[in-house]
């Protein structure tokens, strides 16, 4: 199943995720961004990508705000 049209084909989540981290200048401004608890309180990587596999609707968020910035910075 080919995925021309799926800006995050290819894409990691932890990757994203660790873009993003540094994109915001660390967790707390992550956490501001979107409000989820493994953002905020003691956030690591790990604990992070355990959520986030766990919770479509978080992950769905993540990957929305990532797309946002990248959609953003490759005009």
């Amino acid at each position: 199943m080919e995925q021309k049209n799926n800006p995050l084909h290819g894409q990691r989540l932890d990757a994203i995720l660790e873009y993003l981290v540094a994109y915001f200048g660390g967790w707390e401004g992550l956490g501001e961004r979107i409000n989820v608890k493994c953002f905020n309180e003691n956030p690591s990587i790990k604990s992070s990508l355990v959520f986030l596999r766990k919770t479509p609707w978080a992950r769905k968020k993540v990957e929305e705000l990532y797309l946002k910035i990248y959609l953003y910075e490759s005009k």
